[in-house]
């Protein structure tokens, strides 16, 4: 295993690791509570789905 390739990989990915949180800042709390609803929505949708198509397997059984 070459250690010099191994640094120059992990020296760019630190470095565009240090871009990413540059660029990132922290949301407001309009977009945190937005967030989080939509979320929820999204997880409340995704379980209605699986709850419907197992009452309609347990029918058809």
């Amino acid at each position: 295993m070459d250690f010099g390739s191994l640094y120059t990989k992990l020296k760019v990915f630190s470095g565009e690791c240090l871009r990413v949180f540059k660029v990132t800042k922290k949301p407001t709390s309009l977009e945190f509570k937005t967030i989080v609803k939509v979320s929820a929505l999204g997880i409340a949708a995704i379980g209605l789905i699986g709850f419907a198509l197992f009452m309609i397997k347990e029918l058809i059984s």
